[in-house]
């Protein structure tokens, strides 16, 4: 028997008989964001944190363990004692991205994690300075085409997201772009507005303040749809790039083995959570889409992972980028 499937069978025979998921949290839990505060997935975890530990009655406590595109914070959770103490709020990179990705991947993202239900849907937008000379899709693509050498991306870190998103953009229209990572979305954008980073493709939470405030411009989201928060851009798909989707998505995991009452508590008040009216409002304000309530099941999210994981390794292989 592994060090791990041992662990757990100890805290299952620790579990009181007859104990319900009421009996958890008996302590502060800490919620592990692996991506530095200010980002959008830290904006995210915040607002959720704040009405779970109003809802368990235990106060949720926000770590952020950033590093390697996300995966320092999901290794950690990954290895951690299955306890419920700590939970990882992880996103499309972290759990799926990675897999393809990394050459070595420092974790399996279905064995090693206990699901416990996805939370939010984020759209994607490409977000240019705003004074690089293309105003549409269309124009961007010659305008990268004719300066790729001098051109440069930024994301928040290799691995990340924005990385592998903007990755597969460059790799569809044929440009080869130089990568400028950051420690968060953030900090690239900020560059982006001072105009020293050409641009990102980021969710529309990340780029939507230096959006409004015209420090930046955006070109197409990199989703299906468009979203309520910015209805005047279109879809890249609307001009002229079918079928290119790089939306993001966040849930929930436990490390593998946590006992299942816990893992059932903890799904409950998340799907309180996310109907709790100033939640709702808060996160879409973001522009962000809250999951419907019959996606966030623990069984769902078990499901939903593998799929994830073989759609996004076709692309990522198929672009020849890795990390080691």
């Amino acid at each position: 028997m592994s060090r791990r499937a041992l662990g757990a069978a100890m805290i299952l025979l620790a579990w009181p008989a007859g104990a319900g998921a009421q009996d958890w949290p008996t302590r502060p839990v800490t919620m592990v964001v692996p991506f530095a505060a200010g980002g959008p997935v830290d904006v995210g975890g915040r607002i959720l944190a704040q009405r779970l530990t109003e809802i368990l009655g235990r106060q949720i406590v926000v770590e952020n363990v950033g590093g390697a595109g996300g995966t320092t914070g999901a290794s950690r959770v990954a290895k951690a004692p299955p306890d419920g103490s700590q939970f990882l709020l992880g996103n499309i990179a972290t759990q799926a991205f990675s897999q393809s990705l990394y050459r070595k991947p420092p974790y399996d993202a279905v064995a090693d994690f206990a699901p416990v239900g996805l939370t939010i849907e984020q759209p994607r937008l490409l977000v240019v300075r705003k004074d690089l000379p293309a105003a549409t899709l269309p124009e961007f693509i010659a305008h990268a085409k004719a300066n790729q050498a001098e051109l440069k991306y930024g994301s928040a870190g290799a691995g990340s997201a924005a990385h592998v998103a903007c990755m597969l953009l460059n790799a569809i229209i044929g440009v080869d772009v130089t990568h400028v990572p950051y420690r968060s979305t953030s900090h690239a954008m900020q560059d982006i507005a001072a105009s020293r980073v050409d641009y990102i493709c980021d969710v529309i939470s990340g780029a939507l303040p230096l959006i409004q405030a015209n420090s930046v411009k955006p070109i197409a989201y990199l989703s299906p749809r468009r979203s309520h928060v910015l209805p005047q851009v279109a879809t890249a798909h609307e001009q002229g790039l079918a079928d290119f989707d790089t939306s993001s998505w966040h849930a929930i995991f436990f490390p593998a083995g946590t006992p299942q009452p816990i893992v059932r508590r903890l799904n409950a008040a998340l799907s309180e959570t996310l109907d709790t009216p100033w939640v709702r409002e808060r996160l879409e304000g973001l522009g962000a889409a809250i999951v419907a309530a019959e996606r966030r099941s623990p069984d769902y999210l078990g499901r939903f992972l593998p799929a994830e994981i073989a759609k996004w390794a076709v692309p990522i292989r198929a672009s020849g980028v890795s990390v080691d």
